[in-house]
């Protein structure tokens, strides 16, 4: 997905076109899912927050902005390291106010305007990918997909000695198993597709 670029010097203007949105701040210009200037975070539901983890994420993210022109990020759910990037993107919004931060949802396909006001005071938007409707479990998986196709980085947590807790397929079952993880599917797939990767829990960059 991509938007052609314009440039408005003297007013704020942001239309909504489909699920597509074009921003533009006093010279500053900006083009909402334009795939270039776009990164998503993804990681494991569980992580070990560090200050070092903060400082990494926070330098790294920085980059993006000044130096490559990022102003999307796009945000799962469900991950200690979702909240993380969402914190510390936030955090360096007070400075760049012109970034926004997009809430890609895996349920609820339609919201109500109560609910999704509760989302925008963090985001500002959210959309759910119409695709993934009928995907069931798997949804998780088909969203941090949805992310990685539309994004030119990928900011990962994830660690290779990772394993998801054993579960059962169902009640009735006598015997557990050992799952995949989804993180782990998510960044083999964002490694295959040629695009920026880095994963920030051993800052290892694969361009």
């Amino acid at each position: 997905m991509c938007l052609k670029v314009r440039y408005y010097k003297t007013f704020f203007y942001c239309k909504k076109i489909s699920r597509h949105y074009i921003g533009f701040l006093r010279g500053v210009c900006m083009c909402i899912y334009e795939k270039n200037k776009t990164c998503c975070f993804i990681g494991h539901r569980k992580i070990h927050k560090t200050h070092r983890l903060i400082d990494d994420l926070h330098t790294t993210i920085l980059d993006l902005i000044v130096n490559k022109g990022v102003c999307i990020f796009l945000f799962g759910s469900r991950s200690e390291f979702d909240d993380l990037g969402l914190e510390v993107v936030s955090e360096l919004k007070k400075e760049y106010p012109h970034i926004r931060r997009i809430y890609v949802r895996a349920e609820y396909p339609y919201i109500d305007d109560d609910y999704k006001a509760y989302l925008l005071k963090s985001y500002e938007d959210t959309y759910y990918p119409k695709h993934i409707e009928k995907s069931g479990k798997s949804a998780y998986v088909e969203r941090n997909i949805e992310m990685i196709n539309n994004s030119a980085y990928c900011i990962f947590y994830y660690d290779e000695a990772y394993k998801p807790p054993r579960t059962r397929k169902s009640r009735r079952d006598l015997t557990d198993y050992q799952p995949k993880s989804g993180t782990k599917f998510a960044y083999e797939y964002a490694i295959g597709k040629y695009i920026s990767v880095l994963n920030i829990n051993n800052i290892q960059y694969y361009l």
